[in-house]
């Protein structure tokens, strides 16, 4: 493709994800749909151009102010994810010398908003979480996410499929907490192994995983994945139940439930039965109250803490959004807690970097139920022999009360998790 070609078709692209009228991801996929010549080299390049606008995004809309010509253009140029003797070719020479220009500021020449590229009203309260670890958690927000597999313990051994991912010259190494989960180099189209087509592996980042491993769903039981949506953690569940016993898996939305059913036949599951309901007070919840073993509510949440992945969302998202989550979180978690018997655990879990989605939800929920006893996720997790497990924990006089898990410190997505035991 000439690169005149496809710089306009890089800032057509960040024209419709600029409005923040829909997840990036969503208009990114349309616009393939759209434009089914593209290659995969070219495809990667859009796709890759777009996510580097959004991650820095403020720094870029500074440099752009000094040049000429359309301003998705100019953004276009500057997170320009090809080479960059290809994107000279669609370079003006004036063009050019601005590119270079821009090249030369140095770091320090920056504001502070654009050296974070965040929001000012994220900034500060992540500022005020996380203290001196604001810089280095700013600098991992600003980067790619790597990609992480969950191998399917039905179908293979983690060495196994780390063996068959060598011989198509696609390297990985452990995850170093997930016992299921291989981080590979690169972003190798995966939908075409055998591999994936026989549900040996699955894509789904390693905190994801180790959400699914603290709930500790045994064979037999009973069990509920209270916000299932496409159903990543609910098929990490049942391969931990061994395909017995019953799982279900939740949803308010049917079409997200829609996405389970390919996954689903592929991972050799038998024990798993998606539903759509109403809302957290639907008949099918009261029909299951105090009869489930295990209950995970991975909660609707800002998404903040993916956002080397999804980086528009802190665009997307305000203090007004996040508040209007916090009261959902509240009732869903209320709710999904009748499901579960005397004895049963209960596990809540977001996304989310914020206080208020996570600790401040446990809080306010254990305060409110006391027959529900908070039993401390580190510890839980070293029962289970995840390496290093005190490192994932905070919270509570020894600092293991919840998991949380951060891009800088983990390299995961960001996660927190609460669990309780009913009495």
């Amino acid at each position: 493709m000439h690169p005149q070609a496809l710089v306009e078709a890089c800032t057509d692209l960040l024209r419709q994800v600029l409005t923040f009228e829909v997840p990036a991801d969503a208009v990114v996929s349309r616009y393939f749909r759209e434009h089914r010549h593209f290659g995969p080299r070219e495809r990667a390049t859009l796709a890759e151009t777009t996510y580097t606008v959004l991650r820095r995004k403020l720094q870029f809309e500074r440099l752009a102010r000094s040049g000429s010509g359309a301003r998705e253009r100019r953004l276009a140029i500057l997170g320009f994810a090809g080479v960059r003797g290809f994107l000279q070719g669609a370079l003006s020479a004036q063009e050019s010398d601005w590119l270079d220009a821009c090249h030369g500021v140095k770091p320090e020449d920056y504001f502070e908003p654009e050296r974070h590229n965040l929001p000012e009203w994220l900034a500060q309260r992540l500022k005020s979480q996380v203290g001196a670890d604001f810089w280095p958690l700013a600098e991992s927000l600003l980067q790619g996410a790597p990609l992480d597999l969950r191998v399917n313990t039905l179908k293979a051994k983690r060495l196994q499929a780390q063996s068959e991912l060598a011989q198509l010259a696609i390297k990985s190494e452990e995850t170093p907490y997930s016992p299921w989960g291989l981080r590979v180099q690169g972003k190798p189209a995966l939908t075409h192994l055998e591999l994936f087509k026989n549900g040996s592996i699955e894509v789904q980042d390693e905190g994801s995983q180790l959400l699914a491993l603290l709930l500790d769903a045994r064979r037999g039981e009973m069990v509920v994945d209270f916000c299932a949506g496409a159903g990543g953690k609910t098929l990490a569940i049942g391969a931990t139940m061994r395909s017995t016993g019953r799982l279900y898996a939740f949803d308010t939305s049917a079409h997200r439930l829609d996405a389970l059913k390919p996954r689903l036949a592929r991972s050799g599951l038998s024990n798993v039965h998606p539903a759509a309901i109403a809302h957290e007070r639907d008949e099918r919840v009261k029909r299951l109250a105090g009869k489930i073993d295990r209950v995970l509510v991975d909660a609707p949440c800002s998404g903040l803490g993916t956002l080397r992945r999804n980086p528009d969302l802190k665009w997307r998202q305000s203090p007004e959004s996040v508040q209007e989550l916090t009261a959902k979180q509240a009732a869903i978690l209320a709710s999904a807690a009748r499901l579960v018997k005397p004895g049963g655990r209960l596990v809540y879990a977001t996304c989310s970097l914020l206080a208020e989605e996570n600790e401040a939800i446990a809080d306010a929920f254990g305060a409110a139920q006391p027959d529900f006893t908070p039993l401390p996720a580190g510890e839980l997790l070293a029962q289970l022999k995840v390496p290093h497990a005190a490192s994932l924990a905070s919270g509570g006089e020894d600092g293991q009360r919840h998991l949380r898990l951060w891009p800088h410190r983990h390299q995961t997505d960001g996660f927190f998790a609460a669990v309780w035991q009913r009495r």
